[in-house]
C-alpha cells in the first residue's frame, strides 16, 4: 500500500522581468510583469510504506522544490499529493508528527547548548513523555555511535557528530516517513558510512519509509533498490537501479594491466579509452563488440590481467542527465 502518492504534481514560480537602466527600474516599479519559471512538471509516482528510494538529478533539476511540497512547506501549483494519509500543505499535527525532513546544509540543534538540550526541546514539541524519551535517546544515540556526545555543546562536535545529531533530533518523534536531502553532505568518507548504516537499520528496524536525494552515489547504491530521476522538473526515470544501468549503459568498461607501457595510439583502436595511467588501461567497449574487442585485446597485447564490469554509476547517472531521458 502506498504510504506517498503524487499524482501530476507541479509548481511554477512568477519571476518578475526588469529591464536594466532608470526606465526599466521605473517601469518595474509601476507596472510589474512576470513570466513563470516551472520548476516541477507534472511528476507522478507511488512509494510503498517501508520503501527506501533515491531521489537523483543535477542541481536545479526540482529535487528540493519536490521534496518541500511533500512536506508541505510550499503549496504546489497543480497536481495532488498525499503522504501517510494526509495533504501535506495542511500541515495538520498529525501529519507533522509522522514525517521528518532533515536537510545536510540546514541544521536546528542550538550550537551553543549541548545536543541533548535542543533534543529536549524537540520532545516538548512532540509531546513525548519522559520516559519515552529518554528510551529513544538511548536506543538512537546507541544507533548513533553517540552516547557520550550529547552533553557537549554543539560547536565543540565534529561535523560528523553534529549531523548524527541532528539526525537524531529529527528522529526522537519516531516518523513514519523520512525526507533526507542530503544527510551526508559534507561528511568525510567514515562519517558517510556510518550514516548510511544508520539509516538502513533505521528503515530495518521501524520499517520507514525514506525518499534520500544525494549527490554521493555510494548513498544511492548503498541504501536504496529503485531511483527516481528528475530532470528540468520533469521525472524521467521510476524503476530499479539495475533496470538504470541495463537501460542506459549499453557498454561494458573493461580494464587491463599491461606487461608493458603502450602509448595512447597503439590503444585507441581497442575502444574508447578512458583512463591510462602506466601499465593500466581503461576502455569503454558497446556490448555487441565486447567479445571481439577481448578476444583482439588477449590476441595482440601482452596482458597480465583482465578485467569486465559496468561502468561506474557515477558515469551511467552523468550519461542520464546529459541526454535529459532514459528510455
Amino acid at each position: 500500500m502506498a504510504i506517498i502518492t503524487v499524482k501530476n504534481l507541479g509548481k511554477v514560480y512568477p519571476v518578475a522581468i526588469k529591464e536594466p537602466g532608470l526606465a526599466g527600474t521605473l517601469t518595474h516599479f509601476f507596472k510589474r510583469t512576470y513570466r513563470s519559471i516551472p520548476a516541477v512538471q507534472s511528476v507522478s509516482f507511488e512509494i510503498a510504506a517501508g520503501e527506501v528510494v533515491g531521489f537523483l538529478g543535477p542541481n536545479g533539476a526540482g529535487k528540493t522544490t519536490t521534496l518541500k511540497m511533500l512536506t508541505g512547506l510550499i503549496h504546489p501549483s497543480t497536481g495532488r499529493v498525499t503522504v501517510a494519509g494526509h495533504i501535506p500543505f495542511r500541515r495538520e499535527a498529525d501529519f507533522l508528527r509522522k514525517i521528518t525532513l532533515v536537510m545536510g546544509q540546514k541544521q536546528q540543534l542550538i550550537w551553543d547548548l549541548p545536543a541533548l538540550d535542543s533534543l529536549r526541546i524537540n520532545a516538548a514539541v512532540y509531546d513525548i513523555s519522559d520516559s519515552a524519551f529518554r528510551e529513544r535517546v538511548g536506543e538512537l544515540s546507541d544507533m548513533l555511535s553517540l552516547e557520550d556526545k550529547l552533553n557537549q555543546p554543539v560547536r565543540k562536535l565534529s561535523l560528523g557528530e553534529r549531523m548524527k545529531a541532528e539526525l537524531l533530533a529529527a528522529l526522537i518523534h519516531r516518523p513514519k516517513v523520512l525526507f533526507l536531502d542530503e544527510p551526508t553532505l559534507g561528511l568525510d568518507v567514515n562519517a558517510q558510512v556510518s550514516v548510511r548504516e544508520f539509516l538502513k537499520e533505521y528503515n530495518q528496524r521501524y520499517n520507514a519509509t525514506v525518499l534520500l536525494t544525494s549527490h554521493y552515489m555510494a548513498d544511492i547504491t548503498a541504501l536504496c533498490q529503485r531511483v527516481l530521476v528528475i530532470y528540468a522538473g520533469q521525472l524521467i526515470y521510476d524503476g530499479s537501479l539495475e533496470g538504470l544501468l541495463e537501460r542506459f549503459a549499453p557498454c561494458r568498461e573493461v580494464t587491463i594491466e599491461l606487461a608493458k607501457e603502450l602509448s595512447v595510439q597503439e590503444l585507441q583502436a581497442y575502444g574508447e579509452l578512458k583512463e591510462l595511467s602506466g601499465r593500466m588501461v581503461r576502455f569503454i567497449v558497446p556490448q555487441e563488440y565486447l567479445t571481439k574487442t577481448i578476444a583482439q585485446l588477449l590476441a595482440e597485447l601482452q596482458i597480465i590481467d583482465l578485467t569486465v564490469t559496468d561502468p561506474p554509476i557515477e558515469e551511467v547517472i552523468g550519461q542520464v542527465f546529459q541526454s535529459g531521458k532514459a528510455s
